[in-house]
């Protein structure tokens, strides 16, 4: 095979494959169009407890870390400023609306190692896991920047419906 031709071969395989992926991901956006995050800002008297810069890294169904929702606003990694207030969550995603995750919607906070595509060291996550709509639990995880993971969740579980009955 000469050398045009090898390259035209690597250029349908490069074609295709981007072909297959971009129809996964239309599809994948179907599937969870049922799904909305909760834009909106959290009560005005919420007293702000902490804030914390860091990368969000992905929002999975329930226990299944490595099933990505692509929920609008929620489907790509990004850089994130998490706020806690005593009325819920805020995550500040950039070109984002602002997601108020309110202590209703929040079911616990805990430390993970995998999500996705991210592998860290152990407890190097933060998974919140919180309602996206009456029927359906999610888990956003959440790498803090200039604090470590478990200060994060321990900021959080307060919060939660697991750590009000503690």
């Amino acid at each position: 095979m000469s050398k045009e031709g090898a390259l035209l071969v690597m250029i349908g395989v490069a074609v295709a494959l981007l072909a297959v992926l971009a129809w996964a991901w239309w599809r994948r956006t179907r599937r969870d169009a049922r799904y909305s995050a909760p834009v909106g800002e959290l009560p005005a008297d919420a007293v702000e407890t902490a804030v914390f810069p860091g990368l969000y890294v992905a929002t999975t169904r329930h226990d299944e870390p490595l099933e990505r929702l692509a929920v609008k606003g929620l489907g790509f990694r990004s850089r994130v400023d998490v706020t806690v207030t005593s009325a819920g969550v805020a995550l500040d995603l950039p070109g984002q609306p602002r997601i108020a995750l309110n202590r209703d919607r929040l079911v616990d906070a805990a430390q993970a190692t995998v999500a996705i595509d991210r592998v860290v060291e152990a407890g190097g996550l933060t998974r919140v896991t919180w309602r996206i709509d009456d029927d359906t639990i999610v888990d956003t995880y959440l790498r803090p920047q200039d604090a470590s993971a478990k200060s994060l969740a321990d900021a959080i579980r307060p919060l939660t419906s697991t750590g009000s009955d503690a």
